[in-house]
């Protein structure tokens, strides 16, 4: 069974996630971490098929979390899609340089992140 870890301080977009895996009929377990220093803790214990991670946040943002874990040799073909409000074409392309393995505008378009699910897990 796949399991999703949800890196967002935001309960809607953990829900909107979940809601959106439930549709396509992917089971999954999710974990949600509200910062990187909480997703690392939670990729030590738990075997994760998937990240979708947010881009803002405090004590460790998503890019320090997305360097760090490429970073580790156990982690490079780890699934990650950087869901964020961040726009800029810049920072897109900084996160796709640093091992993004794609990028999604807020709010999340449910059509989408079905789509990317559909790539990266089918």
């Amino acid at each position: 069974m796949n399991t999703v870890l949800i890196v967002d301080d935001s309960k809607i977009t953990g829900g909107i996630v979940k809601n959106i895996f439930a549709g396509m009929n992917i089971a999954c377990n999710f974990l949600e971490a509200k910062n990187g220093r909480m997703a690392l803790e939670a990729l030590e214990s738990n075997r994760v098929s998937l990240v979708l991670l947010d881009w803002n946040k405090a004590g460790m943002n998503g890019l320090q979390f997305l360097k760090q874990i490429r970073a580790m040799p156990i982690y490079n073909d780890l699934p990650i899609i950087m869901a964020t409000s961040e726009a800029a074409k810049y920072i897109i392309v900084e996160a796709l340089q640093n091992g993004a393995t794609d990028y999604l505008v807020k709010p999340i378009n449910e059509n989408e992140l079905r789509e990317k699910i559909s790539d990266i897990l089918f």
